[in-house]
Order: structure tokens, then C-alpha cells, then sequence
């Protein structure tokens, strides 16, 4: 079985992955795993087997870790590629450098799945991917919020593209939608 390359995204119910200057600060000192039954985040971590994260994910992650440690547990274990081309200073030996093609880099991820899912994070990074028509699947969290602004879900000059409902769940005191991407053979003119 071949993994799938899936978004996945925290999303406010107006539309927003983050707030004003990238904070993830979804309300209440909540972090996701607050607002999702623990069971479907489980199996969510439990079907990626690598993450691409790009670098400005990266660095919010780590300063919420600094600031509060646990903040951005997940329960994922497989291998963290970042796509950057600068270097994280101090390295991080847990964590894999991509530079270069983004078909390149999504290709090695997907290949360190081994047969799992490879999670794309990051708007960037995902933006990149929705354009070269490399993502399979957009799972969303949608959170009981309104942030009225930040980071939208999809940055200006994204092609149009298709989508197919796959499946709408309330989980906890969040709603996951996935979608399928449809190819550019799959879509009618």
C-alpha cells in the first residue's frame, strides 16, 4: 500500500491557520489535542509515517515548545524532513534538511513513509504542493473559533482546484473535513 501526501491543517472557522503574526493560539491556552476526541488523533499520527514541515511551522513550533513544553506534542514518531534553505542552528539531529525542487522533496518524504502517510505542515510548503499537483488529501481541523485574522488557509495566486468530500466528522470540540484533490486529468473544463 502506498501512502497518500496530506495536508493537514488547523483552520478557524473563518478561514485562518494562524493568527496575526503566526501565533497558534487557538483560545484558552488550547492546544489541537484539546479540542480533538484523543482516539482520531491517535489514528490520524498513527497513519503518517513522515512529516514535511516548512520553515516558518518549524520555527513556531519550536518557540511554542520553548515557551510551553508539550504544546505541540503529537503522537508521531516517523521521520521530520524540513524544507528550508537555511540551517537550523544549534542542528537537529532528528531532523532531515531538503533543499531544492519541491517534487523532490515531497518524492524522498513520501519514500521515508514507507507506505504511510506523508503529512505536509506549513502554507508555504502546502501552497508549493497544491500548484505542482502533488497532494492527494486536505484533512482540516476546523476549531470552534473565529480569529478575524492571520494566516488564511491558502495563500493569493493558488490555482483553482477541486475538491471531493470524503468524510465530515465532529471529534471532541473540533470538526475534521478531508477532501480528496482532484487531478488535473480528473477535472472537466
Amino acid at each position: 500500500m502506498s501512502g497518500k501526501v496530506v495536508v493537514n491543517r488547523c483552520m478557524s472557522l473563518d478561514g485562518f491557520i494562524a493568527g496575526p503574526g503566526h501565533s497558534m493560539d487557538w483560545g484558552d491556552d488550547r492546544a489541537l489535542a484539546d479540542f480533538v476526541a484523543p482516539d482520531d488523533f491517535a489514528e490520524i499520527a498513527a497513519a503518517t509515517g513522515a512529516m514535511l514541515v516548512g520553515r516558518r511551522t518549524w520555527e513556531v513550533g519550536d518557540r511554542m515548545e520553548t515557551e510551553k513544553p508539550g504544546s505541540v506534542d503529537y503522537p508521531f514518531s516517523g521521520p521530520m524532513f524540513l524544507l528550508t534553505h537555511r540551517p537550523l542552528e544549534p542542528p537537529n539531529p532528528n531532523v532531515t534538511i531538503l533543499t531544492g525542487d519541491i517534487g523532490e522533496a515531497v518524492a524522498t518524504a513520501l519514500d521515508a513513509a514507507g507506505g504511510k502517510n506523508l503529512e505536509i505542515l506549513g502554507a508555504d510548503v502546502a501552497g508549493q504542493c497544491l500548484q505542482r499537483g502533488l497532494v492527494d488529501e486536505i484533512l482540516v481541523y476546523v476549531l470552534p473559533v473565529l480569529l478575524g485574522d492571520g494566516i488564511r488557509f491558502s495563500s493569493p495566486g493558488l490555482v483553482r482546484t477541486g475538491l471531493e468530500p470524503i468524510s465530515s466528522t465532529r471529534s471532541g470540540d473540533a470538526t475534521i473535513l478531508r477532501f480528496r484533490v482532484r487531478k488535473q486529468s480528473d477535472q472537466t473544463v
